[in-house]
């Protein structure tokens, strides 16, 4: 029978074609619960980082605010139902960007939005690290100004970007304690904001288990959102906690900024632009040669499935009991094909032992060497 225009493609390859050539109809992608927050998730969420562009000092270079635009649209073309960004990402100006893209799409079809707060950076001298604080007319501030770039009445998910352990530049005033705002306190907040309807839910991001236990002492938890990939495994406690709660798992960095697509030798590590945070990042200097490794051995695997390499990372992220969803970012339009084809993508249990045996023979990270068996 021969094959009609309009039916299921009949591989994954040509399932990734179809999001390649930006087909009309949309496509579908699995979702799981948010813990106990009533939001379904598609597994993949589209991260934002790059998108808020070069100036500032964790920068990605140049970006085209109108392929940003349409790299955000065609995800949620493909079926991708949530964004994750945060306020620092270009000192404001993703969320900015992320505020024009779905400005004029209707409330039904619009996606859940996920933003974090306490790193505040200044505008002034933006390539300053940013000031970690979570003191309550901060957080406050910091939200009503999420709400304005993003042009929403309230954030979906509003996390907690850091640990407040009071580092602070010189610039800043010293108004905050060396010890930092206790996370009992600023959970306080985070739980206020949630009561007066303002987000719809609390997370945790880069935080510990001993962390984790006294927040909850205060309010549920609903989601955490580690660092989490084949390079990156130091959170398995902090999973592990979160899936015997109901809290949801989102994490980042399934590709290590790229790293572990498929597309980095030395040599491209050597000729990334100067405003580039990944030209100085331990992982693409100290560390490249295992990370490498690691990469290739994804690269046969897929081969062996037929798919992009980042769809190999990705899955290796969804394999790992009680995650939600992964973050995967994007620049242009043009790389999501192979992001998404991670979607549904089973790895074996020989694929799993090969990249663990990778990791364990270079010495790649720290933490387990591959999911825990669900």
């Amino acid at each position: 029978m021969p094959h009609r225009p309009d039916a299921p493609p009949r591989s994954r390859a040509s399932w990734v074609a179809r999001v390649d050539q930006q087909e009309e109809k949309a496509m579908s992608v699995d979702k799981r619960p948010l813990g106990v927050t009533g939001m379904d998730i598609t597994t993949l969420g589209l991260g934002t980082w790059a998108l808020g562009g070069p100036d500032w000092l964790y920068g990605w270079s140049s970006q085209d605010d109108r392929e940003s635009i349409a790299t955000i649209r065609r995800s949620l073309h493909a079926g991708v139902n949530w964004i994750d960004t945060a306020a620092v990402y270009g000192l404001g100006h993703s969320e900015e960007v992320i505020g024009e893209a779905l400005s004029g799409i209707p409330g039904r079809e619009r996606p859940f939005v996920f933003t974090k707060c306490g790193l505040v950076g200044n505008a002034k001298e933006p390539f300053r690290a940013p000031q970690r604080t979570m003191r309550a007319d901060s957080v406050r501030r910091e939200v009503e100004e999420s709400l304005r770039r993003l042009r929403v009445d309230h954030i979906d998910l509003y996390q907690v970007h850091q640990p407040d352990d009071g580092e602070r530049d010189e610039w800043q005033e010293r108004t905050v304690p060396p010890e930092g705002v206790p996370v009992e306190e600023y959970w306080q907040t985070m739980a206020d904001l949630k009561a007066e309807g303002k987000v719809r839910a609390i997370g945790l991001s880069n935080h510990s288990v001993q962390e984790l236990v006294r927040a909850e002492k205060v309010a549920h938890v609903d989601a955490i959102q580690p660092p989490l990939s084949p390079i990156r495994r130091e959170a398995a406690p902090e999973i592990e906690w979160a899936a015997a709660r109901g809290t949801g798992v989102i994490t980042y960095q399934a590709l290590y900024s790229g790293l572990l697509s498929g597309a980095f030798s030395p040599q491209r590590v050597k000729s990334l632009p100067d405003d580039d945070w990944r030209r100085t990042d331990p992982e693409f200097t100290v560390h490249l040669s295992g990370n490498l490794a690691v990469a290739e051995t994804l690269r046969s695997i897929a081969a062996a499935h037929g798919v992009p390499v980042p769809a190999v990372a990705i899955a290796w992220v969804l394999a790992w009991p009680g995650v939600t969803g992964a973050i995967v970012g994007a620049r242009r339009p043009g790389q999501l094909g192979g992001l998404l084809a991670a979607d549904g993508l089973g790895l074996s249990e020989a694929d799993l032992r090969r990249i663990a045996a990778t990791i364990e023979e270079f010495g790649v990270g720290i933490g387990p060497l591959r999911p825990p068996a669900g």
